[in-house]
């Protein structure tokens, strides 16, 4: 088993460490540390094509979240750190893949693998500086967290919000661990069907965002982000929840502008990716639809190994080539409504078509239909574990098609 550290977060944690003792009360008394636990089994079917025809893998995540208070006085030092480990329960040469587990050279996979990464923070009033290892939720930049283990950026990010209703974040973010993985390496550009130029790395990527709620249930959201020498992105988003008929209707709506940045080591970059999500709740049902457009030469551009920030990136698929568009019809159910809390259902169906793939000249056509169980215990000694099981098939003219099945188990426990 490998664990990464880098030297520089070591050293700034020596940093932090040695200024809690001017003020280790609150440094210790306001520190937290929670152990969750996901357990994976995955199985991925490709119906045709050459190559690999099943990925099936099974494995333990656990990760150990700690989190200190701030010294005292008006600027505050802290430390978290979070340790990793990845445990192999079921894998083999020729079914590995899944990105449950690291794929050596030979084929196989390690019985474990892990890694630690330690936060320094500093904060002073609503602002808050952390340098270290981040798991971000941001529309330029989101870790993908759906293994074992979640991917990891590194870098430096400050958060604000001194202003009421206002938070702006922003930052670089210089190295990536990718889920199945120990390494820490440079930002990769995703080429999902050859979109774009492949092996191409950054060193860096810069960001910057606001969020502002302007009125109640509105949200207004901007980001840019630059992915050095490769890509520039503007993200405009709206969120808007408002009370309508004894439901609640919703709509979460996107804009991603990308174009090329630097010497643009990838060739081309081109798009403007048009998409949103309309959903209304009423009673324990929950009907949603969804639309989603790419314009542009080029198909969306993201770091591989991320979450596209797009409402059609759904369990298999993205729909984000070059000219797709898409549309999707989901519906979800709490059972809560019929005395069963905690049970919930959802199911989606996305198709997407126009899609100019690279090789072809014909038009690309795809689909993909979703289908979730989810079960949180309410009570007793494993309240909040959960289980979901879930189930898609994704059918395309220019990719190769696969049926999935995922059973996960989770549990969070608060440690102190």
């Amino acid at each position: 088993m490998r664990i990464a550290l880098p030297a520089t977060r070591l050293a700034l944690a020596i940093l932090v460490s040695s200024a809690a003792t001017a003020g280790h009360a609150a440094f210790l008394e306001d520190s937290s540390a929670t152990l969750t636990a996901t357990n994976i089994y995955l199985n991925r079917d490709f119906r045709e094509g050459d190559g690999q025809n099943k990925r099936e893998e099974w494995g333990q995540g656990l990760l150990l979240d700690v989190r200190s208070g701030y010294t005292e006085g008006t600027v505050g030092f802290g430390l978290d750190a979070l340790g990793q480990l990845g445990v192999k329960l079921d894998s083999g040469k020729g079914r590995a893949g899944t990105d449950l587990l690291p794929v050596q050279d030979d084929g196989g996979t390690p019985d474990t693998f892990g890694r630690l990464g330690l936060i320094a923070k500093v904060k002073v009033s609503e602002t808050e500086f952390r340098y270290g290892s981040h798991i971000p939720e941001l529309p330029v930049a989101k870790a993908s967290d759906s293994r074992l283990l979640p991917q990891v950026f590194e870098g430096g990010l400050l958060t604000s919000s001194e202003i009421e209703n206002l938070s702006f974040t922003g930052g670089r973010l210089d190295k990536v661990i990718d889920r199945a993985s120990t390494n820490s390496e440079d930002l990769i550009l995703n080429s999902k069907n050859g979109r774009f130029a492949g092996g191409v790395t950054a060193e860096h990527m810069d960001l910057a965002g606001l969020d502002w709620t302007f009125a109640k249930g509105m949200t207004a959201r901007y980001y840019y982000a630059d992915v050095e020498d490769i890509y520039r992105q503007h993200f405009l988003g709206l969120l808007a929840s408002q009370p309508l008929g004894g439901g609640t209707l919703s709509a979460d709506l996107r804009l991603s502008v990308s174009d090329d940045s630097g010497s643009a080591r990838a060739g081309e970059v081109d798009n403007r990716a048009w998409n949103g999500l309309v959903t209304y709740a009423h009673s324990g049902h929950k009907v949603g639809l969804g639309y989603q457009q790419m314009e542009g030469d080029t198909g969306f551009a993201y770091v591989d190994g991320s979450d596209p920030f797009l409402v059609n990136f759904v369990q298999i698929n993205d729909f984000a080539n070059a000219e797709e568009r898409s549309w999707q019809a989901r519906y979800d159910f709490d059972f809560a409504t019929l005395g069963v809390p905690g049970l919930s259902f959802m199911t989606r169906y996305i198709k997407g078509d126009n899609a100019e793939v690279a090789g072809s000249t014909e038009e690309g056509r795809e689909w993909e239909r979703d289908i979730e169980f989810k079960y949180v215990v309410q009570s007793g000694p494993l309240e909040d574990l959960y289980v979901r099981l879930r189930n898609a098939s994704f059918r395309s003219s220019f990719a190769r098609d696969a049926d999935e099945n995922r059973v996960i188990v989770g549990y969070a426990l608060p440690i102190w």
